[in-house]
């Protein structure tokens, strides 16, 4: 899947907004992909059932590009989970944000 044509960062809204070339947005919660991290520690812990409330306060504070998808860090320290696009694509799909309208 191709990277979106805009990826921005808001610490004060604590969202990520995504701007596909399709011309989709999205809007994803930093609690939202903190708690969704693909890393395998945090898909291990899922797997057992294991449920970590994520922080509200917790924010996106940095973002590395890795090719086929972004590493994300966190300010609780968590920094293994790489985002693939498609992944967080899947992930804004519930809360999609309108286009201009034609």
């Amino acid at each position: 899947m191709d990277a979106p044509s805009a990826l921005r960062n808001s610490r004060s809204q604590a969202r990520l907004s995504l701007e596909w070339a399709d011309g989709e947005r999205q809007e994803i919660s930093h609690t939202r992909l903190r708690g969704a991290c693909p890393c395998s520690q945090c898909r291990a812990a899922r797997l057992r059932g294991e449920i970590s409330v994520v922080d509200e306060g917790v924010r996106l504070e940095r973002i590395a590009l890795q090719g086929y998808g972004v590493q994300l860090v966190f300010s609780d320290g968590h920094e293994r989970g790489i985002y693939p696009w498609g992944f967080l694509r899947e992930l804004g799909a519930a809360t999609l944000t309108p286009g201009p309208s034609p």
